[in-house]
């Protein structure tokens, strides 16, 4: 088990003071067995007139912050602390009848899981790209196919920084060989959606470690990846973006079905767009000493 301390600063910068709509804020880890939540603080400037709490329609807990004061900055500060334990290989727990693809998920799972199957971007590109993992020569075995799949973005594709919001469509990603951890977990949602599984997007954080060298790709800011649903398995992480399978270094913050239902941070101030001066995000994920396993959760 190890501890890991979260610190995610977002700062909104303008011209002059500005009012400020309702903001939305996913941030708050939701507990489970491999990730258990310590602590949790957020700090916002200017103050806001109130804060709240609510679940949305995939359980993800999010602050909404309401104001009446005007401000030429507008800052998030949040600090999460949990226990994360690394959890290997949960896709060989698969169940037999699903070991090998195509198969088909039970009649009584299919209405939960069917949004999650259906694809936004119905192209042919990459529904012919996903199929290269398929064995030509004889049984396809579910876990190789997902893990080649992972593993080819990881190793075929340049991964870039890009600030403007948004994801780039799965054909613009095969098509450029490039994009975000936003647009490689959209591209392998599609990807594995066009095979027949159940696939969802998620947002969260990755740590880290100096000790692995240059890192993983995605630190410094949030993160994204996959989950896809395996019988007997549930629903396992893929992280195209840095070959991850499993949940090594990943903090799960939120779940959704597609990639605009889980922006980290969402508002809208008053004014034109020209007195925005740009935004500037800072996230630092560190290791703590293990404490005692007994702690209770607690928000300051």
């Amino acid at each position: 088990m190890t501890r890991l301390r979260v610190h995610h600063v977002t700062t909104y910068t303008y011209r002059r003071p500005v009012g400020f709509g309702q903001h939305r804020l996913l941030f708050r880890p939701r507990d489970s067995q491999d990730q258990r939540l310590i602590s949790a603080s957020l700090r916002i400037h200017p103050e806001p007139s109130d804060l709240f709490w609510i679940h949305d329609v995939f359980n993800n807990c999010i602050a909404v912050a309401e104001f009446e004061t005007e401000s030429d900055v507008l800052r998030f500060d949040t600090t999460i602390v949990l226990d994360h334990t690394h959890q290997q290989a949960l896709h060989f727990r698969t169940d037999e009848e699903a070991r090998i693809w195509p198969f088909t998920y039970e009649d009584e799972h299919l209405p939960d899981l069917a949004p999650s199957m259906q694809r936004q971007y119905p192209d042919d590109v990459t529904e012919a790209w996903a199929r290269r993992f398929v064995n030509p020569a004889g049984p396809t075995v579910t876990a190789q196919l997902l893990e080649d799949l992972t593993h080819a973005i990881r190793q075929d594709f340049k991964y870039i920084r890009r600030t403007n919001p948004g994801t780039q469509t799965p054909e613009m990603t095969l098509y450029s060989l490039s994009g975000t951890c936003r647009d490689y977990a959209l591209l392998m949602i599609e990807a594995v959606r066009s095979l027949g599984f159940a696939a969802r997007f998620v947002t969260g954080y990755i740590y880290s470690p100096a000790r692995d060298g240059a890192g993983n790709l995605g630190g410094g800011a949030t993160h994204a990846w996959v989950q896809v649903f395996l019988p007997g398995a549930g629903w396992v992480e893929f992280d195209p973006t840095n070959g991850i399978i499993g949940n090594r270094d990943l903090i799960r913050v939120g779940v959704t079905r597609t990639p605009y239902q889980a922006i980290p941070l969402w508002g809208t101030h008053t004014g034109s767009r020209i007195d925005s001066l740009g935004m500037d995000v800072q996230v630092n994920v560190t290791t703590l000493e293990s404490a005692d396993p007994t702690t209770s959760p607690s928000e300051e």
